[in-house]
């Protein structure tokens, strides 16, 4: 099996700033996750990132949020994704 993309999304905001998700399946684990699928959904604005989830070989799943690096619990693509709308939501109205 070959990695196959199951979603991408980028859209550039009025005000400049860039929101963009892409997810694969793939056919085996990025070490040390478990599940088949690797990711990135970053939200920047005037070149910072604000917003980051992705699963880096080595490092696994987590977050990036204002500059801090946390853990990220991945469950479900679908999970992933309202989490990251969530989290940009949540910057956007502040």
């Amino acid at each position: 099996m070959q990695a196959r993309l199951i979603t991408r999304f980028k859209d550039i905001t009025a005000d400049g700033a860039v929101i963009e998700l892409v997810v694969w399946k793939v056919p085996t684990p990025v070490p040390p996750t478990e599940h088949g699928y690797k990711y990135r959904a970053f939200y920047i604005v005037e070149g910072v990132r604000l917003v980051g989830f992705d699963n880096e070989r080595g490092k696994g799943d987590h977050c990036h949020l204002d500059g801090k690096e946390v853990p990220y619990l991945f469950t479900t693509v679908a999970r992933l994704i309202e989490d990251f709308i969530a989290a940009v939501a949540a910057r956007r109205a502040a």
